[in-house]
């Protein structure tokens, strides 16, 4: 009872955050619409729960597997099939803000650095998007902390035990996405945090590095679990994709720099917003002390950054998310300086209304009007405004699963592998006997004569969801769904007349 006492208000602030968390990220988690890549991930998982055979089927698109293991289980749960797959994000935040505390606790030695690193996470725009999402992303992040949070455990303290700790989070993010292969690759930065006035310092240093090679070798090995797929080679294949192989790289290895640098710059500033950056540069400058802790904190982020701009090719805002994470108690420091050198409680919260103003205004819009919010604008266009979004797709599969309750139908739509239409139909009225589904891709000018034959047999729709302006064929329109603001993309039912 003493014990709690001594840290009931650390536990009220803890239970605030988690409130606050909590209410960010469940609020309307559902009113943004079904994504592409939300899509893929959540048939993949469909198919994985229920057929122990396909456990790997994100290989066979060149994904590491591990978002879909966790979602497979969420759906023994929720209701709603995409409902799980955001959950996991849910969840995989919660536990990225701990890690936050964790991170700012230990490596500043300061618990309020650490709390008020969770309480950024808990507002970062970055993180309420993509904790509120059915993709990747926020997994990654959460691996990526507490990874360098036991990396730096590990380099003060060298026990074996947290090697063997420290090895399982390493495979976990290996296996998730392959940007958390920083993770390790980045390790030995952390030995600057080394204590090298210790008088067994070499007997130390030997036993964090044989430590640290056991980590890394115990991470290589769980990730060696994917070579039991035959669709494992395609993750390499699927790498290149998105980042330059060295071979190609080195035929243009500075062409695309600028223009990557400044897209990824665009994305970061937007999300961070200068008033927070200023924050970021104060810490590192004026703040003197923890230089170390704040040149390794600083090496984890600019090191992808700059190889992501240095070797991408094909790049959207989500992939720096992780990267950005252990910036944050940087933030947090210098707050707490601030904080000190204002000594003025009142001051301090005029300060931070100020500061992190443009964060409160965008996470209130990405919860209540995501479309207009003032977020990076490609993640806009993909998730809201554009052809990718899902907008009325939750509206066309309520339709279509009303029209077959008595009586077949046949749904045709727009695309193959990866049409959100097909996609959604798979998810949603995947059981339903009463409906034939099939996507085209290219669609053709002309109407494909078994769209017209099964028009003679039974309802026949079609659903468009990319092409501004379909095609001239013999079609009634049923509804349209306009996709955001500011576009001409619709999601489209059309039903088939009978010739």
């Amino acid at each position: 009872m003493q014990l709690l006492q001594k840290y009931v208000k650390e536990m009220s602030i803890g239970a605030g955050l988690l409130a606050a968390y909590l209410f960010l990220r469940l609020t309307q988690i559902m009113s943004l619409p079904l994504f592409t890549d939300e899509a893929i991930y959540t048939r993949w998982s469909q198919i994985a729960k229920q057929d122990a055979n396909w456990r790997f089927i994100s290989l066979t698109d060149g994904k590491q597997p591990m978002f879909v293991w966790w979602d497979m289980i969420f759906m023994r749960f929720a209701h709603d099939p995409l409902l799980a797959g955001r959950l996991v994000s849910v969840v995989c935040g919660l536990l990225t803000m701990v890690g936050l505390f964790l991170l700012g606790r230990e490596i500043f030695k300061n618990k309020w650095v650490g709390i008020l690193s969770a309480g950024l996470y808990v507002l970062y725009p970055f993180a309420l998007v993509y904790d509120r999402m059915a993709l990747y992303d926020s997994m990654v992040g959460m691996f990526t902390i507490w990874s360098l949070y036991l990396e730096i455990v590990l380099v003060r303290r060298p026990k074996l035990w947290l090697g063997f700790l420290l090895g399982l989070v390493l495979g976990g993010g290996m296996l998730t996405k392959t940007s958390a292969f920083f993770s390790w690759y980045l390790l030995p930065a952390t030995v600057l945090l080394f204590d090298w006035k210790s008088k067994e310092r070499a007997v130390r240093l030997a036993k964090w590095v044989g430590i640290a090679l056991l980590a890394v070798v115990l991470a290589n090995v769980y990730y060696s679990i994917l070579r039991l797929s035959p669709f494992y080679h395609i993750v390499t294949d699927k790498n290149a994709v998105f980042v330059y192989p060295l071979n190609e790289w080195l035929q243009h290895p500075v062409e695309f720099f600028q223009g990557n640098f400044h897209g990824v710059w665009d994305w970061f500033s937007t999300y961070m917003t200068y008033p927070v950056l200023i924050l970021l540069i104060g810490g590192l400058v004026v703040f003197k002390k923890y230089t170390k802790e704040k040149i390794v904190l600083v090496i984890y982020f600019v090191v992808p950054f700059f190889l992501l701009a240095l070797f991408g090719r094909v790049l959207y805002p989500r992939f720096i998310f992780f990267m950005t994470l252990p910036l944050l108690p940087i933030v947090g420091l210098f707050l707490i300086w601030l904080y000190a050198y204002l000594k003025k409680p009142a001051f301090c919260l005029i300060c931070l209304l100020f500061f992190f103003a443009l964060w409160i205004f965008a996470d209130f819009k990405i919860i209540t009007n995501f479309a207009t919010a003032p977020i990076a604008k490609s993640d806009l266009s993909q998730y809201s405004n554009d052809w990718p979004a899902g907008g009325g797709m939750a509206e066309v599969v309520n339709y279509l699963a009303m029209q077959s309750q008595t009586k077949k139908i046949y749904v045709g739509s727009e695309g193959t592998f990866g049409s959100l239409p097909t996609l959604a139909m798979e998810i949603y009225l995947g059981s339903d006997k009463n409906i034939e589904k099939s996507g085209i891709w290219p669609v053709p000018d002309e109407i494909p004569q078994d769209l017209l034959e099964k028009a003679k047999k039974m309802d026949t729709y079609f659903i468009f969801y990319q092409q501004p302006t379909p095609p001239k064929w013999p079609l009634s329109l049923i509804a349209q769904y306009k996709k955001g603001i500011g576009n001409v993309y619709y999601m489209r039912l059309y039903k088939v007349k009978a010739q």
